[in-house]
């Protein structure tokens, strides 16, 4: 016998989606997107577009974008209940990408999607994307919320995101002007940022890690969760004032695997392993991972998140530039010619 009465008028609420929320949502965010915001966006959240326009001192203009998640990093976020950082990695992963084509990141939107609503931690997440911006320079002007009862288990969510940036067509930065001798200069990363995630995740079960035990002085989970860092303002000085050839984000596939995409098919990049500290993270992750040296190199960004590649005449230059933005440098190699068959990216 049916227990359904259809006698009940049913409601979206009872169907496991609450609009009052979503709308709480879009209230509560609305002033750390106004913080963001820039001179060319002329309608932001609200709408059912975004509108920004092209900054004026463009001559020809070439649009940017790209788009990204956090992966499986998520996971430690909700094992650990801490969600206001996870938005800036989500930023980090797409205005890095477009940054290393030269462009300035003008906007970003976000999709937020969970089983059931919970208007304080999805506040959380945004106010760290909006955070992510403002260290990116973009505006947040827009995004989604979905609510999808029974797509997610409780309490998770799902994270995705694309930026939109704009360089002139004159300063595209493609890699075709790199060439044998280029000095090849290493950034620091804030830790594995947000790729790798499924094997750090592993490490931890396999060792029943406690997260709150120390590693050189801080709490494991605080150097797991460790937002992504956005090289996106100091890059951007060093564009406008050095001639950079070629610049990777070092994302999953590690220095072994991004490097190559912006370097032409007959040079390698010759780095050399003990240029840059290995930090007490990746140190713990090897050791209790058991991962040999090259599984770090492809997994991970091994402490370097962002490669440079200028002129030899230029390397001091620019990590002096690169230093006085905030940045950590390292010369960690340099451009040759490849030889047949060899790999284009040698780590000795």
């Amino acid at each position: 016998m049916s227990t359904f009465d259809d006698s009940k008028s049913l409601t979206y609420r009872d169907a496991g989606v609450d609009i009052d929320a979503g709308d709480q949502l879009v209230e509560n965010i609305k002033p750390y997107a106004k913080k963001t915001l820039r001179p060319e966006v002329l309608a932001g959240i609200g709408g059912f577009g975004a509108l920004c326009g092209i900054p004026s001192k463009y001559r020809e203009p070439v649009l940017v974008s790209g788009t990204d998640g956090v992966g499986t990093k998520l996971k430690v976020a909700f094992e650990l209940n801490r969600h206001a950082t996870i938005g800036i990695d989500l930023v980090a992963m797409s205005a890095n990408d477009i940054l290393v084509q030269g462009a300035e990141p003008l906007f970003f939107l976000d999709y937020f999607a969970c089983g059931k609503l919970d208007v304080a931690t999805a506040t959380e997440v945004v106010k760290g994307i909006a955070a992510g911006c403002a260290q990116a320079g973009c505006a947040l002007i827009g995004g989604e919320t979905a609510e999808m009862p029974g797509m997610y288990p409780p309490g998770e969510y799902d994270l995705a995101g694309f930026a939109v940036g704009v360089v002139e067509k004159s300063k595209i930065i493609d890699g075709k002007s790199i060439a044998a001798g280029d000095a090849v200069l290493g950034l620091a990363s804030s830790g594995a940022h947000s790729n790798g995630y499924s094997l750090i995740r592993r490490i931890i079960a396999k060792n029943k890690t406690d997260l709150s035990a120390l590693l050189d002085g801080r709490p494991l989970s605080d150097l797991i969760l460790a937002p992504t860092r956005i090289y996106v303002k100091s890059m951007l000085q060093l564009i406008a004032g050095l001639p950079v050839k070629g610049l990777a984000h070092i994302t999953g596939g590690g220095i072994v695997d991004n490097v190559p995409r912006i370097l032409p098919e007959h040079l390698t990049a010759r780095l050399t392993r003990a240029s840059w500290p290995r930090s007490p993270l990746f140190a713990w992750l090897q050791r209790e991972g058991n991962v040999a040296d090259d599984e770090m190199l492809r997994v991970f960004n091994c402490g370097i998140g962002m490669v440079v590649v200028v002129a030899e005449q230029h390397a001091k230059a620019a990590a002096e530039l690169l230093e006085a933005a905030g940045e950590t440098v390292w010369r960690i190699g340099s451009i040759d010619t490849r030889a047949q068959n060899e790999a284009q990216t040698i780590v000795t």
